[in-house]
């Protein structure tokens, strides 16, 4: 049996009260998450929704534009606006607008299956894509001048020239797939989704510029440098005659570095293959590569149809028809004077003279960069 001294101790433990428990720290409240760092492409994508729905249209380059910053399609389309405009938000916002509302309105990749008369742009542009080793895909489109057979059959009415310039544009950004782009670019990253371009000058004449020529290649500059903006990383001029060297040393006083990055002018064709060595197995031949012809290249959809001289065109003089009002036979008639046949040019003036005299722009649609002369190049 427990004894007393025993069960008091335990009797005096259960009744004593419990000590105080020990002061807890009160808990401290978290710090209010960081409000997040605008950007300028942040600012843009916040205003896409009313960009588009002003101008009605919300397609650019085959990607239907979406306000979602995870859109990584939308984010690369911006960036390029953006970066075409030193990244004021304003003026890309300003400029994205135009473009959409010109895209509304002249429907660019449905020119892409659009007929257009051989006779007028036949051999004058082309569409090639080429893979390194590494499998790196490059988009080319060719612009083959000296294929020109008549300036004013070309070039005389504005609006189809135009038209079709679109459509091989157009045929080339397709060949980017920009709205298969599944990471976004980094607002400081280069931009890996643009083409190459070529200007072949092989025949033509530098020394005169025929006003349609003139007229067709402003336009085309203006439109494009505001519908297709950041698309090209270079542009290369070949078969330029070595006696223009000199425009390209002019530009360089009025261009800037990073522009003069992007021009490479040469005097031969074929030294495009040791620009592009890494394209050489399927460059064209006539470029240096091994490749097949770059008339079996891509190109707009063409058709075989007559078209009229030169001198039949809208404003022009209609041309004299082999019938003529009844005369009379006993009235002597004047001698028939020959009719003197209107002079044709058959190659058109250098686009790049127009480019040289807008310096900063090019017919693609940006500020224009170009790289210091080639040896090649006569200073």
């Amino acid at each position: 049996m427990a004894s007393e001294e025993m069960i008091a101790p335990a009797a005096a433990a259960e009744q004593a009260p419990a000590a105080p428990a020990a002061d807890v720290a009160p808990e401290t409240p978290a710090a209010p998450a960081a409000p997040a760092v605008e950007t300028p492409l942040t600012k843009l994508t916040a205003r896409l929704s009313d960009i588009t729905n002003k101008a009605k249209h919300s397609e650019m380059w085959g990607v239907e534009l979406s306000p979602s910053s995870a859109h990584a399609p939308t984010q690369v389309v911006l960036l390029k606006f953006l970066r075409a405009n030193n990244n004021q938000v304003d003026a890309a916002e300003k400029q994205l607008l135009s473009a959409l509302e010109w895209r509304k309105e002249m429907q660019p990749a449905k020119l892409v299956t659009e007929a257009f008369p051989r006779a007028k742009f036949g051999d004058l542009g082309y569409v090639t894509t080429h893979k390194d080793a590494a499998g790196k895909e490059t988009v080319i489109t060719w612009n083959i001048y000296g294929a020109v057979k008549n300036n004013k059959t070309t070039f005389g009415n504005v609006q189809e020239f135009l038209r079709w310039r679109t459509a091989l544009m157009e045929l080339g950004v397709q060949k980017l797939n920009l709205n298969d782009i599944t990471k976004p670019l980094a607002e400081d990253d280069e931009d890996i989704y643009r083409m190459l371009q070529v200007h072949d000058y092989l025949s033509v004449s530098f020394f005169r510029m025929d006003p349609a020529v003139k007229t067709a290649s402003k336009q085309t500059i203006q439109t494009f440098s505001m519908a297709y903006p950041e698309l090209l990383s270079h542009k290369y001029f070949v078969n330029v005659p070595a006696i223009m060297g000199w425009m390209f040393g002019f530009m360089k006083l009025f261009l800037a570095p990073a522009t003069l990055r992007k021009f490479h002018p040469m005097t031969s064709g074929t030294s495009l293959s040791t620009e592009l060595k890494s394209l050489v197995a399927s460059l064209p031949k006539e470029y240096g590569g091994q490749g097949p012809s770059v008339k079996e290249a891509e190109t707009v959809y063409l058709v075989d149809e007559a078209v009229a001289a030169p001198q039949e065109m809208e404003g022009q003089t209609a041309a004299v028809t082999d019938t003529a009002a009844p005369t009379n036979p006993d009235v002597a008639q004047p001698e028939a004077q020959p009719v003197e046949a209107a002079a044709v040019e058959t190659k058109p003036a250098a686009e790049i003279v127009v480019a040289a005299v807008a310096p900063g722009v090019g017919t693609d649609g940006e500020a224009k960069p170009a790289a210091p002369l080639p040896k090649e190049t006569a200073a």
